[in-house]
């Protein structure tokens, strides 16, 4: 069984509880994420069945989408709500100050990561670390924010922002920089991730209703993970050859031959996604990517 899944995980539970309910459900123990979301956030959590979290890489790289609220005033040592208070302090900012801070963090910024987080260091969670009172150094990481926008500010304190962002961009960190910036500390109130993927949250089904009633319609094709990419028609020779790991010649690849080094082609044959094909110039071939037909 090799589908993508587009789920609208809730507030309160972990997106390993979301993975385990479709497990349960579908009976399998192969699904992988692309990316997962903190407890306290909803949203957009797109999982991969079987031979289809072979993808799970790809999807990875995407784009994010979220909206944030976001609270003045106070600092917590997780960088949202549901953690410690550390700092308190009183709010005195205009909107056009907020606007400004907001707008000076498009584009590309270093970002440190927070300490809870599932990020590694020497094997272990730095958010286990965290746990235990323990805080190391933390390398700041080329993130970009490619689009952000004052939504609505709720009152002096409180507002919402959209953000479109890079792989790897935290929004806690982010709001904790903002707040920074305007010299009276921020933290994370709410988190809705609206895009990833590709996929908007009206694309998804909400958890519940999985849980309750898990149709063949949500179980989508795997193919439609990778709708985004160009695809690459083979013929039955070829498609044999890449099932069997062989790269292709692209010269003897019917249709448009103008990629682009390093591109990701979605390769099908007889109308079957066979699976996913890296571009490589210097040999003029189509590498094997991922291989998802059984």
């Amino acid at each position: 069984m090799s589908n993508l899944v587009l789920i609208n995980k809730p507030k309160g539970i972990t997106s390993f509880r979301a993975v385990s309910v479709l497990k349960r459900k579908l009976n399998i123990k192969r699904i992988g994420h692309t990316g997962t979301l903190d407890p306290m956030a909803t949203g957009v959590l797109p999982l991969l069945t079987g031979r289809a979290s072979r993808l799970s890489s790809l999807m990875l790289d995407s784009e994010k989408g979220y909206k944030a609220t976001i609270r003045l005033g106070v600092t917590t040592d997780t960088l949202d709500i549901t953690g410690e208070v550390l700092t308190q302090s009183e709010v005195d900012v205009t909107d056009a100050e907020l606007l400004s801070a907001i707008n000076s963090f498009k584009g590309v910024y270093m970002q440190t990561p927070p300490m809870y987080s599932a990020l590694k260091k020497d094997g272990v969670r730095l958010y286990e670390l965290a746990r235990q009172g323990i805080e190391i150094e933390r390398k700041a990481r080329e993130v970009e924010i490619k689009k952000i926008e004052l939504i609505k500010r709720i009152n002096e304190t409180d507002f919402i922002i959209n953000v479109l962002c890079s792989k790897g961009t935290y929004i806690r960190s982010l709001a904790g920089d903002i707040g920074e910036k305007l010299g009276v500390g921020a933290t994370l109130l709410e988190l809705v991730r609206t895009l990833a993927a590709g996929f908007k949250i009206d694309d998804c089904i909400p958890l519940e209703e999985i849980e309750n009633d898990l149709r063949d319609d949500y179980l989508l094709s795997a193919e439609v993970a990778v709708k985004h990419l160009r695809e690459v028609t083979v013929s039955e020779k070829q498609a044999t050859r890449f099932l069997n790991g062989g790269a292709l010649d692209i010269e003897r690849i019917r249709g448009d031959k103008n990629f682009q080094d390093s591109e990701k082609v979605h390769v099908k044959f007889d109308g079957e996604f066979l699976g996913v094909g890296n571009i490589n110039l210097d040999k003029n071939q189509i590498e094997i990517g991922c291989i998802i037909k059984e």
